[in-house]
């Protein structure tokens, strides 16, 4: 027989048994429609976590200052003055797992232009910040050195402040706006940055030269920096080495012993991304592992059916042998029957996952990311199973004594 007539045999003793072909194949269904619904949400965790940490920059640690501690009373960490000018120096100048390095200063201000205001985050840094940050300038430009040494009143807007301030898609660059009662010359608008995980509006926000940002709302470039330090390192691998020689510098600046605390804090986002990313990892294998025992019950109904196929069949099995058919040709037969059974399965699980994933992102909001490679393979193990599973069934079949399956009732 040719594989077309093996496969048209096999669809018609199928169609016979329409409704236990279908509940045969319901193992199957379910356990892809699981696989791939449950790794699409996975994945789409996985995605979420790193576009939030690519929003909030690459290869990056913060460095804060240490606590204050008056009157008995302890502060958390940034609530002290204990990183200098100085400090922030050496760190972009002297380490060299270092790429860039920007000091981050914020205050909440009032922004006015013309007869309307809006209270945002206003922050003061150096043009570090916007490669630290992957954060483009979308329009006019970003402050230089030379803005920085000179303490110039630019400024640079955020999307959002854009759109309070001036209406949907204008362009403010080259307008005045006040920053308190300082007026600032809008000399560009940031790219749009989008919101973080936690809800947060990047967009939200403004920024200043940190020299004129220190002179014109902290009232002063004193000593210490009353903020934090972005460090970039000058790779993803030497992250956790620039974070060592970040604080064996910070250390040695600030005349700390081996008994001494540090008096400061790095916080390593590389690391908060991997644990995060690991997670959500862990989370998809327990959830595929799941599914993959619907796959794996499905097979084992697929056995037990085609069992009881071959059980009910016997007498046509020694009729097609007295005809001729050999040993292999039973075989096939069984196991293409298997086969179709498990396909058509998986056929129906993909279409079902598909749309499972893409119901659940509708109904929840829950991010989840369908991945071709992903239904590819679980229609393979569908495949796959359907054979493992419908081999020993047709062998059995296959070992039929001619003569005693004519006499089989």
């Amino acid at each position: 027989m040719s594989p077309f007539q093996i496969l048209l045999v096999a669809m018609r003793a199928l169609w016979r048994n329409k409704l236990r072909s279908f509940l045969t194949t319901l193992g199957i269904i379910i356990g892809v429609g699981e696989v791939i619904s449950m790794m699409a949400i996975g994945a789409g965790a996985k995605a979420q976590v790193e576009s939030t940490f690519a929003a909030m920059g690459t290869n990056l640690l913060i460095v804060l200052p240490g606590a204050a501690n008056t009157s008995g009373q302890r502060g958390g960490f940034g609530s002290g003055q204990t990183i200098t000018w100085d400090d922030f120096s050496a760190i972009r100048d002297e380490v060299p797992t270092v790429k860039h390095a920007a000091p981050s200063l914020r205050s909440s201000q009032s922004i006015v232009a013309g007869e309307v205001n809006w209270t945002t985050s206003v922050t003061g840094t150096t043009p570090d910040y916007f490669d630290i940050r992957n954060w483009p300038v979308a329009s006019g430009s970003a402050f230089t050195q030379s803005d920085i040494d000179a303490g110039t009143k630019v400024i640079i807007l955020g999307q959002t402040v854009v759109e309070k301030l001036f209406g949907a898609n204008a362009d403010p660059v080259g307008q005045s706006v006040r920053v308190g009662t300082t007026p600032f010359n809008v000399i560009g608008v940031a790219a749009k940055k989008g919101q973080s995980a936690s809800g947060q509006d990047y967009d939200d926000t403004a920024f200043l030269p940190a020299t004129t940002f220190a002179q014109k709302i902290q009232g002063g470039l004193n000593r210490y920096l009353s903020g934090q330090i972005y460090v970039e390192a000058i790779s993803s691998d030497a992250t956790e080495r620039a974070e060592k020689d970040v604080t064996a510098l910070l250390r040695q600046r600030h005349h700390l012993t081996d008994r001494d605390d540090d008096d400061f804090s790095i916080r390593n986002l590389s690391e908060m991304a991997d644990s995060r990313q690991q997670s959500a990892d862990t989370m998809t294998a327990l959830l595929a592992s799941v599914a993959a025992v619907s796959l794996l019950v499905g097979g084992i109904g697929i056995m037990n059916i085609m069992l009881v196929s071959v059980t009910e069949r016997t007498r046509e099995i020694g009729v097609r042998m007295a005809l001729g058919a050999k040993p292999y040709n039973v075989l096939l037969q069984f196991l293409t029957e298997a086969l179709v059974l498990s396909m058509l399965g998986g056929l129906v699980g993909v279409i079902i996952g598909v749309g499972t994933a893409q119901w659940i992102a509708i109904r929840f909001g829950w991010a989840t990311l369908v991945q071709p490679q992903v239904i590819m393979l679980s229609f393979a193990f569908s495949a796959f199973v359907g054979v493992v599973f419908g081999v020993y069934p047709a062998r059995k079949a296959s070992q039929l004594d001619p003569i005693e399956a004519l006499r089989y009732e």
